[in-house]
């Protein structure tokens, strides 16, 4: 794999695309491709090319399954196609209807749509690290690339944070721009002009804490992940298929389960939000 210079430059044999160490190995592998090049990550400008190319490949994968799906949906025998993606739409179906209680005609696509993308970033993880990074670095001359979206902060923060702007918008779509602001400041101490300011600044903590919440438990658990299979990758071949093996049969619950729960968390945001307290 490819390393940043100073941490190959002067190691004898060492190539463009191979690691002089495992402390260097693990940092490539954790290192987005950023533009512009050589901007620091904390930067707010930079742009992360690897999330953003996976994530757009992902969603063009995810919306040309379901067209598929749909072109060939029949009212006849359903094949397996059909029947998986009934069963899918169904599931997020039920689960809006268990926890959504205003109108769905928005909230279930949107739920359908987050549990289809974020699953989409977790299987990622499930692709061996080496694969993707070597080929690209030997054939094009690419120095990083991660392609799990999920264990780059950015990626979650960026989803959760369309989560708080919609939860804003039902909260003002459900008790109107008025309600809103009298819950903004009478909600939960009072309506004592005294309490204002405590009810404000509880409130805004509170809705700052569900896409921080909702970002920080997805990212942590795959960022987790992947540097685990990062770290059983620098085992000898002969011995790292075992737990590898072992870590991605562990791992397949993971992906699911991750996408699951913040979709669940989205749409329960998303009620609480339109609901009057």
């Amino acid at each position: 794999m490819a390393s940043n210079p100073e941490l190959i430059e002067g190691v004898e044999g060492t190539t463009q695309c191979q690691m002089p160490s495992a402390d260097a190995y693990v940092v490539h592998h954790i290192t987005n491709l950023r533009m512009p090049k050589g901007a620091d990550s904390m930067d707010p400008w930079v742009w992360h090319v690897d999330t953003m190319i996976v994530s757009a490949l992902l969603g063009l994968f995810f919306l040309g399954f379901l067209y598929l799906a749909a072109r060939r949906a029949s009212a006849g025998v359903p094949g397996g196609l059909q029947n998986f993606v009934e069963m899918l739409v169904d599931f997020v179906d039920n689960s809006v209807k268990e926890s959504f209680h205003g109108p769905r005609k928005f909230v279930a696509p949107l739920a359908l749509t987050i549990f289809g993308l974020v699953f989409l970033w977790n299987l990622m993880d499930l692709v061996p690290v080496d694969y993707v990074p070597y080929a690209l670095c030997e054939f094009f001359g690419v120095p990083y690339f991660r392609i799990v979206p999920s264990a780059d902060i950015n990626a979650p923060f960026g989803l959760s944070v369309t989560v708080l702007l919609l939860i804003i918008v039902y909260s003002i779509k459900g008790k109107g721009l008025g309600g809103f602001g009298k819950e903004l400041f009478t909600h939960p101490f009072g309506k004592n002009p005294l309490l204002w300011i405590p009810n404000v600044l509880l409130n805004i903590v509170e809705l700052i804490a569900k896409p921080v919440s909702l970002a920080m438990r997805l990212f942590g658990n795959l960022y987790a992940a992947e540097l685990i299979f990062v770290l059983i990758a620098l085992l000898p071949w002969w011995i790292q298929f075992i737990p590898g093996g072992a870590w991605a049969i562990f791992h397949i619950l993971v992906v699911p389960l991750q996408a699951f729960i913040f979709m669940t968390l989205t749409i329960v945001y998303l009620s609480l939000a339109y609901e009057e307290h």
